[in-house]
């Protein structure tokens, strides 16, 4: 059949033609198919088996048409994913990082600006951040960044810094953490 295919689908309709088949003959109409199954190129000198099996044969290819079209179109999806991870991977250290691994990252690049952080398309300099941390720990700040950066659809957000902004509305704050005790209620 196909070079590491290890298994074929056997239709419920054919029970009726095994059904007509004595046990025996039955018994060596599934052997001929296993033997074809496995391309070992079965061949009987009786015609029953030969007549019974030429339609079973046919649906046997047919699915291995279809088994080898999605194959293909599996192997090349998978290439095209792998191309599209290796494109949107970060280097850290010198070694490539997927973005579904969270990373901190201090990067200081003196380019005018300098980054606090960079992944993919989106970046946040070292002003940004000192904004940020007037109200919010830098665990808060690196825990919404690492969230940013693995969410799916971060290609929608335009500003590292005003998406992290949003989220942390979502935190308490460094004021909220003092006046409270650390203890923010679940309606807050």
């Amino acid at each position: 059949m196909a070079e590491n295919k290890k298994s074929f689908v056997a239709y419920a309709d054919w029970k009726e033609t095994f059904d007509a088949l004595s046990d025996e003959k039955a018994g060596h109409l599934i052997k001929h198919i296993f033997a074809y199954v496995n391309d070992e190129n079965p061949e009987s000198e009786d015609m029953l088996i030969n007549a019974v099996f030429a339609s079973i044969k046919q649906t046997l290819k047919r699915d291995l048409r279809k088994w080898e079209k999605q194959y293909t179109q599996r192997v090349e999806a998978g290439k095209k994913s792998a191309k599209v991870r290796k494109h949107n991977s970060t280097v850290v250290n010198g070694r490539s990082v997927s973005s579904t691994d969270s990373v901190s990252v201090s990067v200081s690049v003196s380019d005018k600006k300098d980054i606090y952080r960079s992944f993919a398309h989106l970046s946040m300099s070292l002003d940004e951040f000192n904004k940020l941390e007037k109200d919010y720990t830098k665990q808060q700040i690196d825990g919404v960044c690492d969230a940013i950066q693995n969410f799916k659809k971060n290609t929608n957000y335009k500003s590292l810094y005003l998406t992290a902004k949003n989220w942390l509305k979502k935190e308490q704050t460094k004021k909220e953490v003092e006046s409270s005790n650390g203890f923010k209620a679940p309606w807050q």
